[in-house]
């Protein structure tokens, strides 16, 4: 597409802009962002391909691209290139060779199932300063394998971190977001023993409790007492995040003894039964907690996703006997916690004067005694999650209003919480995050909030709140549209129907996520009218939904998939739907955009934060997203042509 170019000599294009000029500002985008300029006319062609040759900062995580996308836009001697973040769900091992290089401090690759072990190997060999690591799924794929000697490659060859200059940081992450029980015990903790001594954040997705006690204290040597103390081999770990088979005394005194920097700790179990008191967490290794008193973040959480567990050795004494400790703490979170009281979380609300942030889950004896005083409490609290705590009701979340600071508030599936609760948030001025699902609310709750808080709320979920009809859309945006809201989720709403998603669309609210799963009365003209929705003519054309959520609903048939196809939801990145409308059509869908992700399975969408693309451009020609333009191969291949190319026309038809 050629630059327009205005009729009148004396205005010029902007071929005529300095070249110099248009790096400054492209320099400073992100990579799709710099690819939808590159869209629109030569002159910006030409400098994008530039400005990739010297990038510092390569970030494409909206989108899972394949090798000969990325080809051409990673230059394998930018020696400029520090931060890598790439969604890895299309490439294999066969990629390492240009997507590593090794002049990067940052790497974070995302959904790397398709790649072996030796994605740990080349990143040891290859990137000598790196500093942040992020790496999930590695060869989770059936056939792809990964062994301790990769890791030991990955951590002998990660040692030399240096600080070279005040524009670096000599901080160094590594968080391995995969199982890595896999190893053998012995091995995986000699390994660990060539970790780099400025590692100050650990985070692993699964291992097990006695794994991690060995990496931290290996055996004691033949003429060394038992008593003797080794050098901790993770001296400078201040951040410490571990999903587990158990939280045990053991585990967490060990980590009090060696890890004596820690600032933050996150825990996590999920037992497959209730486990026996040598795997378990008791009142006496929660008094081990915070044994330097330097701990600020603190989280134990025991998950029910596997089985109905908790931690049923720990009442309110041992809260008691931490909160001693935990004076300067500020945040903390608890869950699973079924015979602490009132008592210990009014200790933790009076002792912990700094808290910002506190979140129970399960908390199957908190009652709105905890709040009677909190008054005449120092805090300021900004973050608050109470979800299954069924004993709360309305007199809490009012009392609990009186921190005008609050900024998140999730109180999912505290069933007893009604319209009255909904009456008293809406005194919250500074309010973004509001989460009320499964709470017992009704169309004049959500009244209360079109009172005022809808002003500033940014997201909104009332999931599985049944008493909610279609009225409710039409508080939340009575004709006053709320231009902060840009997350939505309306799932699992019974009597929510189509005729309120047609007020949603009327509103003209520049929502980027909207959940509306397993509501039956959700059919074809919600699809229609959500791609049809306009929300400024003058910023953009077409749908501005990133993620869309339609999975079991009801009324949903084919002909909603004609609506589905380009040119509609010019910018959506995420579909949920039920493949059993027809599979045909929605393999033929994933197929015509392959870069949009297309989950047909009911898993939940959408765990990343979407980069705000849209507001770097204006589209006055077509309803088309550049960037997916781009993608598909340049402006010289149309909608139509690709379509015609996977025969999705003679499936409509």
């Amino acid at each position: 597409m050629d630059p327009i170019r205005d009729p009148n000599p004396t205005r010029p294009g902007l071929d005529h802009l300095p070249t110099a000029l248009i790096a400054t500002i492209m320099i400073k985008l992100d990579v799709p962002s710099i690819q939808s300029l590159a869209s629109t006319c030569k002159t910006f062609r030409c400098c994008a391909s530039n400005i990739l040759s010297f990038i510092p900062n390569f970030h494409l995580l909206d989108v899972a691209p394949s090798v000969d996308l990325l080809r051409p836009l990673l230059h394998p001697n930018n020696p400029y290139l520090r931060s890598l973040k790439v969604d890895c769900t299309r490439l294999a091992d066969s990629s390492l060779d240009f997507l590593i290089s090794p002049f990067l401090q940052e790497v974070y690759l995302r959904n790397c199932a398709d790649f072996s072990g030796n994605l740990l190997s080349h990143l040891g060999r290859n990137c000598k300063d790196l500093r942040s690591l992020y790496l999930s799924s590695v060869a989770e794929k059936r056939g792809r394998s990964v062994d301790v000697s990769h890791l030991e490659e990955l951590l002998s060859g990660c040692t030399q971190l240096e600080v070279r200059g005040l524009c670096y940081s000599s901080v160094m992450t590594l968080i391995l977001m995969f199982d890595v029980s896999i190893f053998l015990r012995h091995n995986f903790a000699r390994v660990w023993a060539l970790a780099s001594s400025n590692l100050t954040s650990l985070e692993i997705g699964y291992i097990s409790s006695v794994m991690f006690i060995e990496l931290l204290s290996p055996a004691v040597g033949p003429h060394q007492s038992s008593n003797h103390l080794r050098p901790s081999i993770l001296p400078n770990v201040q951040k410490l995040c571990l999903s587990v088979d158990y939280i045990t005394d053991t585990m967490v005194s060990t980590i009090s003894r060696y890890l004596l920097s820690l600032t933050h700790l996150d825990l996590r179990d999920s037992p497959i039964m209730e486990p026996r008191m040598a795997f378990d967490l008791t009142n006496s290794g929660l008094q081990q907690i915070n044994a330097h008193g330097k701990l600020k973040h603190l989280s134990l959480v025991r998950s029910q996703e596997i089985a109905p567990t908790y931690f049923k050795r720990v009442n309110d004494l041992g809260i008691l006997l931490m909160a001693d400790k935990c004076s300067f703490m500020e945040s903390i979170c608890l869950g699973g916690f079924c015979q602490v009281t009132d008592t210990g979380y009014k200790t933790i609300l009076h002792s912990c004067s700094k808290l910002y942030k506190l979140k129970v889950f399960h908390g199957t004896h908190l009652t709105d005694l905890v709040f009677h005083d909190i008054t005449a409490t120092s805090l300021s609290l900004t973050h608050v999650s109470f979800r299954w705590c069924n004993l709360l009701t309305n007199l809490a979340v009012a009392r609990l209003a009186s921190n005008g600071e609050l900024s998140m508030l999730d109180l999912r599936d505290s069933r007893n919480l009604g319209d009255e609760a909904l009456r008293a948030i809406n005194t919250l001025s500074k309010l973004k995050t509001l989460v009320m699902d499964g709470c017992d609310i009704s169309d004049v709750g959500i009244s209360y909030l079109s009172k005022g808080l809808m002003n500033n709320l940014v997201s909104l979920s009332v999931r599985g709140c049944k008493r909610l009809t279609d009225r409710c859309i039409s508080y939340l945006f009575d004709g006053k549209s709320n231009p902060e809201l840009r997350e939505l989720d309306l799932s699992n709403l019974p009597n929510l129907s189509d005729a309120g998603v047609l007020l949603l669309a009327k509103s003209r609210v520049p929502i980027s996520e909207l959940r509306l799963r397993q509501c039956p009365l959700i059919g074809d003209t919600s699809v229609m009218a959500l791609a049809s929705m306009q929300v400024d003519e003058n910023v953009w054309r077409g749908s501005s939904l990133r993620l869309l959520d339609l999975y079991n609903c009801g009324g949903i048939t084919q002909l909603a998939f004609r609506w589905l196809k380009k040119p509609y939801f010019p910018r959506l990145r995420w579909l949920g739907v039920t493949a059993s409308v027809n599979r045909d059509l929605v393999d033929a869908l994933s197929r015509s955009r392959p870069y949009m992700h297309v989950s047909c399975r009911g898993e939940e969408l959408g765990t990343d934060q979407w980069d705000d693309l849209d507001d770097i451009y204006l589209q006055d020609y077509e309803e088309v997203d550049e960037f997916e333009q781009w993608l598909f191969g340049g402006e010289n291949m149309s909608d139509d042509e690709m379509e015609d190319a996977v025969d999705m026309e003679d499936l409509f038809e």
